[in-house]
């Protein structure tokens, strides 16, 4: 599946994508720095009905928000693994834990940890068009 958006319509596509994700659990987003991957998971939070503050966790590895599911409140990872240098260190920070949790993971830099990563991970490629338009891929698996 492709689409093309940009800010105008990223809400509407957040929740296309959450249609099409299906069951699926894990996610992980690739895309250069400035593709949007950060502002299109916050949207994604936000069709989720995530009342955290969404923010990078480029410094903390993992951000834990809480959602509304059918009466039950459940977690969402958010994780950005620019700065993990390696598959141990990610092991180190709680990155497995949270990928085989059961919970939604939302991954920033999956390549940096790549081997860690259950194998039905949804794989989403962002890029750039312009300065206003992006392209989202979801790879086939």
């Amino acid at each position: 599946m492709e689409w093309t958006f940009s800010l105008d319509n990223i809400n509407e596509l957040a929740n296309q994508f959450w249609k099409a994700a299906g069951e699926k659990k894990v996610f992980a987003f690739h895309g250069q720095m400035g593709a949007g991957k950060t502002t299109f998971i916050h949207a994604l939070c936000d069709a989720k009905g995530v009342k955290d503050v969404v923010g990078s966790p480029t410094f903390s590895i993992i951000n834990e928000y809480v959602y509304d599911c059918e009466g039950t409140k459940r977690a969402l990872f958010h994780m950005d693994l620019y700065r993990v240098k390696d598959e141990e260190e990610a092991l180190r920070a709680g990155v497995e834990d949270a990928l085989f949790s059961g919970h939604i993971c939302l991954v920033e830099w999956p390549e940096k940890a790549q081997g860690i990563f259950p194998e039905d991970a949804l794989h989403v490629y962002i890029e750039l068009i312009n300065s206003t338009t992006r392209r989202l891929k979801i790879a086939d698996n």
